[in-house]
């Protein structure tokens, strides 16, 4: 139970931010977490407490994290999107999603005509999980470990009178959703794609601004007609999907029944250094080393990450033994390790001028 929680809010320039915190009692004691990042994206979420403590320690807690935020700027208002914190916020569960092996333009030529093959949209958000079981609803992430969520998202769950779990990518405050792993306690992991899909459509069936469903392609002339759309939009690309294949959590060591091709090139980087002039230092794992891979400029409008933090970033192209080529910084991502940041991931410039 929340026994006190507050939103602040910060504007200047082009920066708009919000900082949430809330007092929860949870298991005889209490907890201090928070969420923050740019007004309408998907909050970072974390606690001040990993676990309970007694209430006077908490309240101090609590006060002292206000105090600073208001220090810095901070101050209440109506607007934002609170966030709902799990009281297991950070706790490990067992469930993992399934992930893509990235594919390239002669391959996605092949599946466009594969009638086994499905396409969606595939979103540059945070990957979540979301189950709900009776009124409880709480966020997974990749990791596998429980993550706060939207309130929003969290109450639209709540309409529902069945219990889920949903594989999707959050966006703010609205997650657009792909799969169905389960409903009124049955696994669905064992069933096929289309037939977990055609589930999940009649679950979704009423129109649902913070649960969206992802739409998918299926005939050849749908998924050409979609790949061109999105293309030309500029989204982040697409993901085919084995009709046929059950869910496997995790991501195969080749191929797979679900395969991804990126219309822009992005990569996760460590960040290694901060530099003067609102600069961070990147790097990636090279076996048991690691290789530097230049610099990113962090905008204004945007919290400069810590040292060891991983995150997001977009670049044309990486030049071998070298730098990134026009990396823009993307976001942080809470959800992956060191270890996920390959040299593998980069798309390199060859000596003849084209990429590869």
């Amino acid at each position: 139970m929340t026994k006190e929680s507050i939103a602040l809010y910060y504007r200047e320039g082009s920066s708009d931010k919000v900082y949430q915190a809330a007092l929860v009692e949870v298991s005889g004691g209490f907890l201090v977490n928070f969420a923050y990042g740019r007004r309408g994206s998907t909050l970072n979420t974390g606690s001040k407490t990993q676990t309970p403590v007694p209430y006077d320690e908490a309240k101090n807690i609590y006060d002292t994290l206000v105090k600073s935020k208001t220090a810095k700027g901070y101050t209440p208002g109506e607007e934002g999107t609170p966030y709902q914190h799990s009281d297991k916020e950070v706790r490990l569960t067992d469930i993992r999603p399934q992930l893509c092996n990235p594919i390239d333009s002669a391959e996605v030529k092949k599946l466009l005509t594969d009638n086994d093959y499905y396409m969606q949209e595939k979103f540059d958000g945070k990957r979540i999980l979301l189950r709900k079981d009776q009124d409880t609803v709480v966020g997974i992430n990749r990791k596998g470990l429980m993550v706060g969520l939207p309130e929003s998202i969290v109450q639209s769950a709540r309409q529902y009178d069945e219990s889920f779990l949903l594989d999707g990518e959050c966006l703010g405050a609205v997650l657009h959703v792909f799969d169905l792993l389960a409903l009124d306690s049955v696994s669905l992991l064992t069933k096929a794609y289309s037939e977990r899909m055609e589930m999940l459509q009649q679950l979704l069936v009423v129109v649902n601004e913070h649960l969206v469903l992802v739409p998918t392609a299926g005939s050849q002339t749908q998924k050409h007609s979609l790949f061109l759309k999105l293309k030309g939009a500029n989204k982040e690309g697409v993901v085919f999907k084995n009709q046929h294949a059950p869910y496997t959590a995790g991501r195969p060591a080749s191929g797979g029944s679900w395969l991804k091709h990126k219309f822009t090139t992005t990569g996760s980087f460590i960040v290694n250094r901060i530099n003067s002039r609102r600069s961070v230092g990147l790097e990636v794992c090279d076996g048991k080393d690691r290789v530097s891979v230049g610099n990113v400029t962090i905008p204004a409008n945007k919290k400069t990450p810590k040292l060891g933090s991983i995150i997001e970033i977009r670049y044309l192209y990486a030049f071998k033994g070298g730098s990134l080529f026009q990396p823009v910084f993307l976001h942080e991502r809470d959800d992956l390790d060191a270890k996920d940041c390959v040299i593998g991931q980069l798309k390199f410039k060859a000596a003849d001028g084209d990429t590869e």
